[in-house]
């Protein structure tokens, strides 16, 4: 079992100095600790918040990279770009990482977002499946022909492959069903986000499977973004976590991410973290690791070691207990190959 870092947000107020520094600090600390992959979200006109965007970032993090690192964005909201320019833009990542990347890809949940950047919110599934297939054409094919009902292109000469052969690993988010669905007929994972609970894992997985299996495509494993929050005591693992996150998972909550209830996260946190995070002693985080693992194919398990208040030397900190007490602990850890499908609390 492999354990990945999500890059995130900071406060706007941080300089831009002070979070380029930040953010190296925690890409150095997270390969010296064995993480496996570093992987960066997006979004526009975020406010308070500073979120620098995941291609450029990973572009500057590759020449940081050591050879057991993937990078991976998670995810891009393509239905915002023009399929050429993105195509060639994942490309150009996948040759800087010497083939070391992860598309995750996403239409994207924010219609403020869209709004601004006039883009029809109402249009961006079909536009994130026809620009899917218009950078699998632009990887593939030395010439590029497409009449699609957003984006047309004649005789497209195309000038830059990625480093991988056909492409980079294609990782395609998703919320409900049919974008389950979707994931699993157009991807190579569907990257679990961490409000999905043991039971619902299961019957979206077993969607997944059911889908794959129709268009005869192969099983995988999935990443899965959940949070590992170790501590001496349980007691103050959920102290950790409350500090770390409690506000920040507020504010998200009423940023249009229908997923989470601002409510529930108020009244009953800890009831949220119990069911959402690997959290309590090391032990205890990896008990409950390897029982997930038991159920549901997953791997990596992806982490946010920075949340907006906190400092460089709480990131750095937070980095080496995982990488101490976890990591090492998991290494040997393999997950089912295909999830179990009798519904389990985990």
């Amino acid at each position: 079992m492999q354990i990945g870092v999500i890059l995130g947000d900071v406060q706007g107020s941080v300089s831009p100095h002070d979070h380029l520094d930040g953010l190296l600090r925690q890409v150095e600390a997270a390969q010296r600790n064995g993480i496996s992959h570093i992987t960066m979200g997006q979004h526009f006109l975020y406010g308070d918040l500073r979120w620098l965007q995941p291609i450029p970032t990973l572009a500057r993090v590759a020449a940081e990279l050591d050879e057991h690192v993937t990078l991976a964005t998670t995810v891009v909201q393509v239905p915002l770009y023009h399929p050429v320019m993105l195509a060639e833009d994942l490309a150009t990542l996948d040759i800087l990482t010497r083939g070391r990347l992860v598309v995750g890809a996403g239409a994207g949940y924010r219609e403020d977002e869209f709004t601004a950047l006039g883009v029809d919110f109402r249009q961006r599934f079909a536009m994130f499946e026809e620009s899917l297939e218009i950078m699998r054409k632009m990887w593939t094919q030395d010439v590029v022909t497409h009449e699609g009902r957003f984006w047309s292109l004649t005789d497209g000469r195309t000038h830059i492959r990625p480093y991988q052969t056909p492409h980079p690993p294609i990782w395609i988010g998703a919320m409900k069903d049919h974008g389950v669905r979707r994931s699993a007929r157009l991807g190579d994972g569907w990257p679990i986000t961490p409000e999905t609970r043991g039971p619902e894992m299961v019957r979206l997985l077993s969607l997944y499977e059911d889908e794959r299996e129709l268009v005869g495509r192969p099983q995988v494993r999935h990443p899965l973004r959940r949070e590992i929050i170790p501590a001496a005591t349980t007691e103050a693992a959920y102290e950790r976590f409350e500090t770390m996150a409690k506000q920040r998972l507020l504010a998200y909550a009423n940023r249009q991410l229908a997923t989470r209830s601002a409510d529930e996260l108020s009244r009953e946190f800890r009831e949220v973290a119990r069911k959402e995070t690997f959290i309590g002693t090391p032990d205890e985080c990896v008990e409950q690791i390897a029982a997930m693992a038991a159920v549901v194919p997953i791997d990596p398990i992806l982490v946010r070691a920075q949340w907006p208040d906190m400092s460089s030397d709480e990131v750095v900190a937070y980095l080496d207990d995982l990488g101490r007490d976890i990591v090492p602990a998991v290494a040997d850890l393999t997950s089912v190959e295909r999830v179990v499908r009798d519904p389990v609390e985990a």
